[in-house]
């Protein structure tokens, strides 16, 4: 049994990657009901919840039946991580996790994220300054280094072990590599083989098949794997993967009734969330994927994208259903 402090994960966990603009509610709602065993919000600025503002404030919500969920912030000040993090706190998450891996400009470029990978021993003070300014367990999320020069993660996995942390996920790739390449998941296998290390370990980067998730936990020895872009806009994954482990066995792909069934849950709860507008708008960038393989779908992709009309919309999807009803769909 997976444990993060005393949170049961199962015996090898699957987590869903924190993404931006990708893992809200909605998203993670569909993610639950395909086999994710923890899941993380959006990154969350901690400057952006200190100011009170609107959209990290909302990034904040989270739901009973996603338990466990962990917040996850990102941020340059330490102290501010430290105040935001008694904030996240009070929305009543199961963990906090911290952001040192996202490599886009606008977080790196402003020390946030995986610049703390340049600033080692910043990085340790700030992941102190977290760890004690909450009663939550504490986690963290990185990459193997800043670039091939210094990839450090052998020695930050001990030093952030020993200042309190529960669990350590580290994606495959430096920060120049951004998300080029294959991932190289070497020095992840390290830390696992590295008797000082005894906190979970999860392994991220480069997970689209249920054969390559085994082939990983084989190679490398980890507790879990955790998973982000083959999710989106297709939640079965995880399940897919559990099955495959389990039995030796393919699920059958999810035909296109149940791509429509998914699809249109995932847009009520855009909806919902954030009302009709926004969440028709924001669900647009979801089509693609979750009727991806269908032959000749961009027509249908692009009247989805055109409408604003909800009603029109599940008209277009009950289409969709009724014409690719015999039709092998390729995951």
């Amino acid at each position: 049994m997976v444990k993060i402090d005393n949170i049961e994960l199962g015996e090898f966990p699957l987590l869903l990657a924190p993404m931006e603009d990708v893992s809200d509610p909605p998203f993670r709602a569909v993610c639950k009901e395909g086999g994710a065993d923890l899941m993380y919000t959006e990154f969350v600025s901690s400057e952006g919840l200190i100011r009170d503002a609107a959209k990290s404030v909302q990034k904040l919500d989270i739901f009973e039946y996603e338990r466990p969920i962990g917040i996850q912030l990102f941020g340059s000040d330490i102290e501010t991580m430290g105040e935001c993090t008694k904030i996240a706190t009070k929305a009543g998450p199961d963990l906090i996790d911290i952001n040192y891996g996202c490599p886009v400009k606008q977080v790196a470029c402003r020390g946030a994220g995986a610049a703390l990978l340049q600033d080692i021993p910043k990085m340790v003070k700030m992941t102190e300054a977290v760890v004690k300014a909450t009663h939550l367990p504490v986690t963290v999320k990185t990459r193997l280094g800043w670039d091939e020069s210094t990839k450090n993660i052998e020695d930050v996995a001990e030093r952030l072990q020993d200042i309190g942390i529960k669990a350590l996920t580290v994606h495959g790739r430096t920060r120049v590599q951004m998300y080029k390449g294959d991932a190289d998941w070497t020095l992840i296998g390290k830390i696992k083989d590295n008797p000082r290390i005894k906190i979970p370990i999860f392994g991220n980067g480069d997970i689209d098949s249920p054969e390559k998730a085994i082939e990983y936990r084989n190679r490398f020895g980890v507790d879990g794997i955790m998973i982000g872009r083959a999710s989106i806009g297709y939640p079965w994954i995880f399940n897919e993967i559990k099955h495959f482990i389990k039995t030796g066995e393919h699920l059958a792909p999810p035909t296109t009734a149940e791509r429509v069934r998914v699809c249109r849950k995932h847009l009520d709860f855009s909806i919902q969330w954030k009302g009709e507008r926004t969440g028709i708008l924001e669900m647009r960038r979801h089509y693609a994927t979750y009727f991806k393989g269908l032959n000749n779908f961009k027509p249908y992709r692009m009247r989805l994208v055109e409408t604003l009309d909800y009603a029109h919309i599940l008209e277009i999807l009950d289409e969709v259903t009724d014409i690719y009803a015999l039709e092998k769909v390729e995951a």
